[in-house]
């Protein structure tokens, strides 16, 4: 039994000397910033994650409601459709003039 504890006790040693080394490694400021920045970051993006959660229910609830809304004003949504329609034929319109006006020339 003694010898067991003498080897775990070296070991412990053995570990914490190798912590304390590390620690006095070049460079090692660094690391150790970088890993309090991320675990920072992490922390916001799961604060950030919870709050997309309660956005996303609502949005749900929200269209719930404009479907429900949509079906009552009906006829105001095709007139609009009727009107998108018109200005998209007008674009393609608008290009048949150039190729006629290049023709005659």
């Amino acid at each position: 039994m003694a010898k067991r504890k003498d080897l775990l006790s070296r070991l412990a040693d053995a570990g914490e000397e190798a912590l304390n080394r590390l620690g006095d490694a070049p460079g090692m400021d660094r690391v150790t910033a970088f890993a309090n920045s991320t675990r920072d970051r992490l922390d916001e993006l799961t604060k950030r994650v919870r709050g997309i959660e309660a956005l996303e229910s609502r949005v749900a609830k929200l269209e719930k409601q404009v479907a429900a809304l949509s079906g009552a004003k009906a006829p105001a949504r095709k007139r609009t459709t009727a009107a998108r329609k018109r200005s998209s034929t007008a674009k393609t319109g608008g290009s048949s003039p150039k190729t006629g006006g290049s023709s005659p020339g």
